[in-house]
């Protein structure tokens, strides 16, 4: 099975990519299964009982910004049992045949929005071990067989029809982050400021490459 993810910033065009190659992929016959990092995350799954919404919908669930020093630290610890769960997720995949795991986001994008969450926190998290725990959970991630980074500039973002309600200082922080990562993750960085027709025509040029 072949584990592809989909990164990028709030807007970036993500979920649309991921809905054309899931077309194609099932044209041509083949047994696909979806996964959205937020929706599987538990302290994301908590946060919804608490706020009462009983389903999650991509693209409608607003974005956590900022957040306790006391609750960063326990998104981080229960990002860890998320990775357990995922392994044993990606077990039953294999014993039933799936031939590709499409994921709208991706425990990189978990580890960006940490990063994210985090910048506030700098002086205290230096006391208490963050960045050993933050080393340990990058370590710790299933490897996709490919990568996709969706760059876009943050004001063209903000200048469609739907637009994040975050801002574009969130936009450029979280890109900045996305940006000093995608090498060390062997990231595919598709410009996402094309057609979705021509950024999907890259994308599969990629997929049948690898």
């Amino acid at each position: 099975m072949r584990y592809i993810t989909f990164s990028g910033v709030d807007g970036s065009g993500k979920s649309t990519q991921l809905e054309l190659l899931k077309e194609h992929l099932i044209s041509e016959g083949h047994k696909v299964a979806y996964f959205h990092a937020v929706e599987f995350s538990f302290a994301n799954r908590i946060a919804r009982r608490f706020k009462g919404t009983k389903n999650f919908q991509p693209g409608q669930e607003k974005a956590v910004t900022e957040t306790s020093l006391l609750t960063l630290l326990l998104r981080q610890k229960l990002l860890f049992l998320d990775l357990f769960r995922f392994r044993r997720f990606l077990a039953r995949l294999e014993r039933e045949e799936y031939d590709y795991l499409l994921s709208d986001r991706s425990f990189f994008d978990s580890l960006i929005h940490l990063e994210y969450l985090a910048l506030p926190h700098q002086n205290a998290l230096r006391f208490l071990g963050w960045r050993t725990r933050a080393d340990l959970l990058e370590s710790s991630l299933p490897k996709p067989d490919i990568a996709f980074y969706f760059d876009l500039d943050p004001q063209i973002i903000l200048s469609r029809e739907r637009t994040p309600e975050q801002g574009i200082e969130y936009l450029h922080a979280k890109q900045s982050l996305f940006r000093a990562k995608v090498s060390s993750w062997n990231m595919h960085v598709l410009a996402a400021d094309r057609p979705k027709e021509l950024v999907f025509d890259s994308l599969l040029t990629i997929l049948r490459e690898k």
